[in-house]
């Protein structure tokens, strides 16, 4: 805390609370004896997530000051993690980068009284033919072609596939979840769209913004919101309807235009920030490296850009026009209407 300019006496006074900490833990309706508690913020305190990240910000930041094993983010700087709470990830150029990275951490977080939970870290390789482990406490991190961070899957290829086929699972668990709702007789057919719309699409699009979306892609979530939208209103897979009229029925638009609207807004969003936000930079980054040999894969850029030159548009004219947000509106319409992608 002193790191951070925290006036001595609210230390103490914060000291102090941890002074003789004891707990108890409620099993079965039963509390055990009290015993002492020497590590870790207190359970339940409203300073303890203010305090733990405190410490993890110190720990990254004494990790990683005075190297430069990071990714060339800008022309000047490199970005070294990301951090979400306990959920960091680290980033590194090749295998030495990562391991003395590594290592450091481990060093740094074991004198604050933290360990690296070696069963929860995971590595991924990415355009490299390197096979050597990155070991924690003289064990290998084990090596992954996907994970999960922040809930969305993170692939070494760079696509989203796996992770729409987890979000159109989660989805589906969520929506039969709700299957007493679905077929309450009670509950009006508007409020059963609205539950939908709050509690199911939701955790389908959820990171949609991001999606480096395909049509094979795009057709297996409308299947799956096509169903949601048939069982809701009761109609039986005997019942011929078109797919407008089902969608009028509900009002619901086309998955892919929605998918596509959340991403020009999200953009706009992100231009609206400042130019030294992360989120920002990353719009414009170019990873360094070289691509593999064959024909380039499609990416999230490379869709963004056609649909800006469909509209007759360039980059330059969507960041001015971002700055305003009545006007960007105009332009998320034309971008997102039938003909305009």
């Amino acid at each position: 805390m002193r790191h951070y300019g925290i006036p001595e006496k609210f230390i103490s006074l914060i000291r102090g609370t941890y002074q003789d900490m004891k707990c108890r833990v409620a099993h079965a309706g039963q509390l055990s004896d009290s015993f002492a508690v020497k590590t870790g913020v207190r359970q339940g305190c409203i300073l303890s997530p203010f305090l733990f990240l405190l410490a993890i910000d110190w720990i990254m930041k004494t990790t990683t000051a005075g190297r430069r094993n990071g990714i060339q983010w800008t022309l000047f700087d490199q970005l070294e993690d990301l951090d979400f709470a306990d959920d960091l990830a680290l980033l590194s150029h090749n295998h030495a980068q990562m391991q003395d990275k590594t290592t450091h951490l481990e060093t740094i977080s074991a004198g604050v009284g933290l360990k690296i939970n070696k069963r929860k870290t995971e590595l991924i390789k990415t355009n490299t033919t390197a096979d050597n482990p990155v070991m924690i406490n003289g064990e290998p991190i084990k090596e992954v072609e996907s994970f999960v961070y922040l809930g969305s899957i993170i692939d070494g290829q760079g696509g989203s596939d796996r992770d729409v086929k987890a979000r159109i699972g989660k989805a589906r668990g969520a929506f039969v979840m709700l299957k007493k709702i679905w077929s309450s007789k009670e509950i009006s057919q508007r409020t059963k769209l609205r539950i939908f719309n709050s509690n199911v699409k939701s955790v389908l699009l959820y990171g949609c913004e991001t999606w480096r979306t395909t049509e094979t892609m795009l057709g297996k979530i409308q299947i799956f919101v096509n169903t949601c939208l048939r069982r809701i209103l009761n109609i039986r897979w005997t019942d011929r309807i078109r797919n407008e009229d089902l969608w009028q029925r509900a009002d619901q638009k086309p998955a892919a235009q929605q998918i596509l609207r959340r991403k020009w807004g999200w953009i706009g969003h992100t231009l609206r920030k400042p130019a030294s936000s992360i989120t920002r930079q990353a719009l414009k980054w170019n990873p360094q490296g070289k691509r593999k040999r064959g024909r380039p894969r499609n990416s999230w850029r490379r869709d963004t850009e056609a649909e800006i030159n469909r509209q007759g548009k360039t980059w330059s004219q969507i960041v001015r026009a971002a700055q305003d947000r009545v006007g960007w509106r105009i332009v998320v319409d034309g971008l997102c209407s039938p003909g305009g992608s």
